[in-house]
């Protein structure tokens, strides 16, 4: 199994190196604005323990992540009057995933709305802001 990298772009997050639009965050998780969302609402929930993904997570950690993960969903559904939300975790590269640091992506969904393609192409700073608040003011 490769190893950790500590310079992903999720543990420059975690350390503050770089700025999120946080929507959670205790001393086991951070969940924040996709900065790439492909919906209104797409959010990252990661835990704080470095974990490559799934695969290499201590079973421990599964345990927090999840419950931020379904506090995160509640509220998606909630705030963004979403009638579903789509819960997307990827696996090494094959399996989708381009950020080695375990997480979860909580999407909100409406009915007949597809996603959008994941393009590369970052969403407005403004709206990942009032979108993380619409997210706060959900999880109480």
């Amino acid at each position: 199994m490769t190893a950790y990298d500590s310079e992903n772009i999720f543990a420059k997050i975690l350390r503050g190196d770089i700025p999120s639009h946080k929507i959670l965050e205790n001393n086991d998780v951070l969940a924040i604005m996709d900065v790439m969302p492909q919906a209104p609402g797409h959010a990252l929930v990661l835990p704080k323990a470095p974990s490559r993904n799934f695969l290499d997570a201590d079973a421990s950690t599964f345990a927090v992540l999840f419950k931020a993960v379904q506090a995160v969903a509640q509220a998606a559904k909630q705030a963004f009057e979403a009638d579903g939300v789509t819960i997307q975790q990827f696996n090494e590269a094959a399996g989708g995933q381009s950020v080695f640091h375990l997480h979860v992506h909580v999407i909100p969904r409406h009915t007949g709305v597809p996603l959008k393609p994941h393009t590369g192409a970052m969403a407005d700073q403004t709206v990942l802001a009032d979108h993380a608040e619409k997210y706060r003011a959900h999880l109480s």
